[in-house]
């Protein structure tokens, strides 16, 4: 049996927690100080740095200037200042010794003759050249910055403690001078314009009209310009390939074809100029592109003329 309700009693006053103004007042202000004062104790938890202990250097000077170090900075080198250049040890402490100090990554250990003893025996152009543009695992100046005067100074110091005795190179200025002065000496001394004015003055003085038949076969005899730039580059070999190609095609390295050596070069050299340059710059085999230099394209020909015109 259900019993029926009055309506009057479901109408009736409901009743909340808050049942006094005071006690409204108080909720008001809970509701706006709580929050806020939570929000103080969370930043403060979040900013404030633990102090240093007692006793601590965390503010000496040396400390904050450490904290305060640029993120990067900028080291200019002077090529001539040779005092501010590093030396063997200094490039070795400061990067060969990663790998050649423990024999890592099969390099060689310092003061293993052993391991050192063939290395040794190819040069010091093509060690220095190696240590350069990189060989097997290590890559260009073992992933240091140094100019290759510190380079070759890194290699004279790790092949002297490994039973070689390779003389201390020459200064960069010393050597840029000698190899200017070399340049200047074997290459002629005359342009074919001088060399056509001098046999035109060294040939027979002509009576009447055979004169000007006379000088003009005087100048018939002059060599072309082609012929003669083909006779510089024989003599004189660039800069760059004493300084890049010679650790290789001087003595036939890493299956480089040595310079002067006819039976080598002959399929090569069927290619023709451009093409071998074109392989010089891209690189080709055990060459990186360039031979690891920054040369230009024309100076990349001129020591492909070079060698070719060498070698035939």
């Amino acid at each position: 049996m259900t019993t029926a309700h009055d309506p009057d009693e479901m109408d009736g006053p409901h009743e909340g927690p808050i049942k006094t103004p005071k006690q409204l007042i108080l909720a008001v202000l809970y509701a706006f100080v709580v929050p806020i004062f939570g929000i103080i104790l969370l930043v403060m938890y979040v900013t404030t740095e633990p102090r240093p202990a007692a006793g601590s250097d965390a503010m000496s000077p040396q400390a904050v200037a450490e904290r305060i170090r640029p993120v990067g900075v900028v080291e200019v080198k002077d090529a001539s200042d040779i005092a501010s250049l590093k030396t063997g040890e200094q490039v070795f402490a400061g990067q060969c010794s990663a790998c050649h100090a423990s024999g890592a990554l099969g390099a060689p250990k310092l003061g293993d003759t052993a391991a050192w003893g063939p290395r040794i025996k190819s040069g010091f152009d093509a060690l220095v050249h190696s240590a350069l543009a990189g060989k097997g695992q290590m890559p260009p100046q073992g992933g240091g910055d140094f100019t290759d005067y510190e380079i070759a100074r890194a290699v004279v110091y790790m092949t002297g403690k490994s039973g070689g005795n390779f003389p201390e190179p020459a200064p960069p200025a010393a050597g840029a001078a000698a190899t200017a002065s070399t340049t200047a000496t074997a290459a002629p001394a005359s342009t074919p314009d001088a060399t056509l004015n001098a046999q035109v003055r060294e040939a027979p003085p002509a009576v009447g009209p055979d004169k000007g038949s006379a000088q003009v076969a005087a100048a018939n005899t002059a060599p072309s310009p082609a012929a003669t730039a083909n006779t510089a580059a024989t003599s004189a070999p660039p800069a760059i390939y004493n300084q890049v190609c010679s650790a290789c095609h001087a003595a036939g390295i890493a299956g480089a074809p040595k310079v002067g050596d006819k039976a080598a070069w002959a399929p090569r050299i069927a290619q023709g100029i451009d093409g071998l340059t074109a392989s010089a710059i891209k690189g080709k085999g055990a060459m990186p592109p360039k031979g690891g230099s920054s040369a230009s394209d024309a100076d990349i020909k001129t020591v492909v003329t070079y060698m070719v015109n060498s070698s035939k």
